[in-house]
């Protein structure tokens, strides 16, 4: 993918308020853009980031600021592999979050199974805190078009809890219908 085409966002937001460069901040990182430098901001050019760049350049347009937005590709091949690798390093980054979420949530059923806390309030937050995980693996398998090393990694993580949710879901319906696990 040498050949692929990048887009580079410039954006100047005021100073102040601060809640405008936040925001700006906020969904150029929701989306997975790479940081460059202050204010320089850069995602591969396809569809899957669109939406999320038209909202920044709202968003700074709306706070008073200006958005530029330029094709880009590196000078060399050197270029476009460094710039790749930048972008999958900051993947790679997403994906160990999102492993270490996984943990946590196994870490939080295990504790629950331990405690023997079959609650239907108890199953809800965790079928809750698994849907996050859902959304999250969504996301970061969408904006990781050149697939990181621990997308696989993750994907069999996500199955693991899933499987571990629906474990303890039938720990709480058994111990709800027969009073005991």
């Amino acid at each position: 993918m040498t050949d692929l085409r990048w887009l580079v966002l410039v954006i100047k937001v005021p100073a102040e308020p601060s809640r405008h460069r936040v925001a700006v901040w906020r969904e150029l990182r929701k989306i997975g853009a790479l940081s460059l430098g202050q204010g320089v901001w850069s995602v591969p050019d396809v569809p899957v980031f669109a939406d999320g760049i038209a909202r920044a350049i709202e968003l700074t347009e709306q706070a008073g600021g200006q958005a530029l937005a330029l094709d880009a590709a590196g000078r060399g091949e050197s270029d476009a592999v460094a710039l790749k690798a930048q972008f999958t390093a900051a993947r790679s980054a997403d994906w160990t979050e999102f492993l270490a979420d996984c943990g946590k949530f196994e870490a939080e059923l295990a504790k629950e199974i331990r405690n023997a806390k079959f609650t239907l309030a108890e199953l809800e937050e965790e079928e809750q805190s698994l849907e996050r995980l859902r959304r999250w693996h969504r996301d970061l398998t969408a904006r990781d078009v050149f697939g990181a090393p621990e997308a696989r990694e993750a994907a069999e993580r996500l199955k693991q809890c899933a499987a571990a949710c629906e474990d303890y879901a039938e720990r709480v319906f058994n111990a709800l219908h027969n009073g005991s696990e």
